[in-house]
């Protein structure tokens, strides 16, 4: 296990977030009403932001395995997990005020969070059980859905037979899967020595220096892309007539 950032997750999570960044501007549009209700709905918008999601939990339990694989490091996660928590509780807050009917409750942050205390319990297991259990919990999605489980406070499960109404929703069922994943790989690779190969590409140009400066501050974007780049739509909209 090493010790230092392996520059192809910094590059990686980059990645995530630029994609991330297109798909909140197609779905800015249609908060706006720039583009129609049910704009961002389309197939090819709902499985790239499945895609984006899925990316971050991946990388959030890759990174947690390397990290606490061989013991967990109570400091650094407490402090990591406070930023986290904070942070998704400002984004339900948020949300909440500007758009009470499909506010977050259980997004992405969410998720990251669940995930890091959840995955902690993993750190001992073999790869393919994890694997094994990954597919146990994508497929409790598609067939463990229960009408017993409908009240709101169970709806961050994922399981209760009815859908909530929220702008991001990444309930523990299937979106566990993804993380656990992570987790399975990251053992994979430490055992198959890749991880050395991981830290190999230097990625020195400037687009890479830019993607891995943003992945290293990915909790910070994420908080600030949004009001940002409202605010200058907002202002395009405005300067134009629209408003």
């Amino acid at each position: 296990m090493t010790d230092n950032r392996i520059e192809a997750l910094d590059f990686a999570r980059g990645v995530a977030l630029v994609a991330m960044t297109i798909f909140h501007f197609g779905f800015d549009l249609e908060l706006l009403g720039v583009k129609d209700a049910g704009y961002v709905a389309q197939p090819h918008w709902k499985y790239f932001a499945r895609g984006i999601a899925s990316s971050f939990l991946f990388l959030t339990g890759f990174s947690l395995y390397l990290a606490h694989g061989k013991t967990i490091r109570w400091r650094g996660w407490k402090f990591r997990m406070l930023k986290i928590v904070v942070a998704a509780s400002v984004i339900t807050l948020a949300t909440y005020f500007a758009t009470p009917e499909q506010y977050i409750f259980f997004g992405i942050l969410h998720a990251i969070a669940f995930a890091s205390i959840a995955g902690l319990l993993f750190m001992r297991v073999p790869w393919p059980l994890i694997v094994a259990i990954a597919i146990g919990v994508f497929a409790m999605r598609y067939y463990g859905r229960t009408e017993l489980l409908n009240a709101p406070y169970w709806f961050w499960t994922g399981l209760s037979a009815a859908n909530p109404n929220s702008s991001d929703y990444v309930p523990v069922f299937p979106w566990f899967s993804a993380p656990l994943l992570g987790i399975a790989f990251a053992k994979l690779s430490e055992q198959m020595n890749w991880l050395e190969m991981f830290s190999r590409p230097k990625l020195e140009q400037t687009p890479s220096r830019v993607l891995k400066y943003l992945g290293r501050n990915s909790l910070v974007y994420y908080l600030l892309h949004q009001p940002i780049m409202i605010g200058i739509l907002l202002a395009i909209l405005w300067l134009s007539g629209a408003f």
